[in-house]
């Protein structure tokens, strides 16, 4: 009874050790194959529990998730054969298991290298096509699709697809930046030196009008002075007149009047001539005639 008993215990032991070792679970961030003597059996595993022959087959687990790899080639050369840091990273997801697997024996690290490599080819390959001016700027969008098309094509050979490929930095190497920093402060220097001129000419053009103004001003402010002094000239003559004709005799009295205000009595002034003189006509009648 005894015996019985250890032999069904050592069989329960022995089939859930079996089971144990048939038994496997996939979870949903992996992808999994079976192998059979190194060959690759199963590929297409949902997330869950799945059974394999113990010993003779075994399983494979890769990441389903997005990975990362970024990193810096050493020296890139543009259209201009300017060389150049390119910071990069590129996002990457493994899509075919087997393809992965029999590419890169299904090690990640395996994996990085040979896509860094393919990567850095197309790098290479399309800053080569452009100058640094078009690489950093006018056409950075077109520039990281292009790599990402250029890279992708390649990518599919290891079971991968690239989700996602951007350009974080691109640097000069320390042996041409200070050249192309002294290149691009003349360039700053000389587009200043053509706004400043730009801006001299506009003021001396905007100086001569208003100096134009000014003269067109002061010309007709004189015209309309000289205007208005001949109007103020012509009817004081004419005032004079119409008083004249009135009475000559008082307009002759009041100007010899006024003539002896301006010309006697004043502090200094010496003035000779003959008491008969016509000057002093008012003067010597003292009953105002003639």
């Amino acid at each position: 009874m005894n015996s019985a008993k250890f032999a069904v215990v050592v069989f329960l032991g022995l089939a859930f050790v079996i089971l144990g070792l048939s038994a496997f679970t996939v979870d949903e961030r992996e992808l999994a194959i079976k192998l059979q003597l190194g060959q690759v059996v199963e590929s297409s595993y949902d997330p869950g529990l799945h059974f394999k022959w113990p010993v003779v087959q075994n399983v494979r687990k890769f990441p389903r998730r997005i990975l990362t790899i970024s990193d810096r080639p050493d020296r890139i050369f543009t259209a201009e054969n300017e060389a150049v840091q390119v910071d990069f990273f590129v996002k990457w997801r493994i899509v075919d298991p087997v393809r992965y697997y029999t590419s890169t024996g299904g090690v990640l690290s395996a994996a990085n290298g040979r896509l860094s490599e393919i990567i850095k080819n197309a790098i290479v390959t399309e800053f080569g096509k452009r100058s640094v001016r078009e690489a950093i700027s006018v056409e950075r969008a077109e520039l990281m699709r292009d790599m990402r098309s250029t890279a992708a094509a390649a990518s599919e050979d290891l079971g991968v697809s690239l989700i996602d490929f951007r350009v974080k930095q691109v640097e000069f190497m320390d042996e041409v930046r200070d050249s192309v920093y002294r290149q691009m402060a003349a360039e700053r220097k000389r587009i200043a030196a053509e706004r400043r001129a730009e801006g001299q000419a506009g003021a001396e053009e905007k100086r001569a009008a208003a100096d134009r103004a000014r003269t067109v001003i002061l010309a007709d402010a004189y015209r309309d002075g000289q205007k208005i002094k001949g109007e103020g000239d012509a009817k004081a003559a004419e005032i004079y007149a119409n008083a004249y004709t009135k009475d000559p005799e008082f307009y002759a009295f009041y100007r010899s009047i006024d003539a002896y205000r301006k010309s006697v009595g004043k502090t200094g002034d010496v003035l000779i001539l003959d008491p008969k003189n016509e000057f002093f006509r008012y003067l010597n009648q003292s009953d105002g005639k003639q």
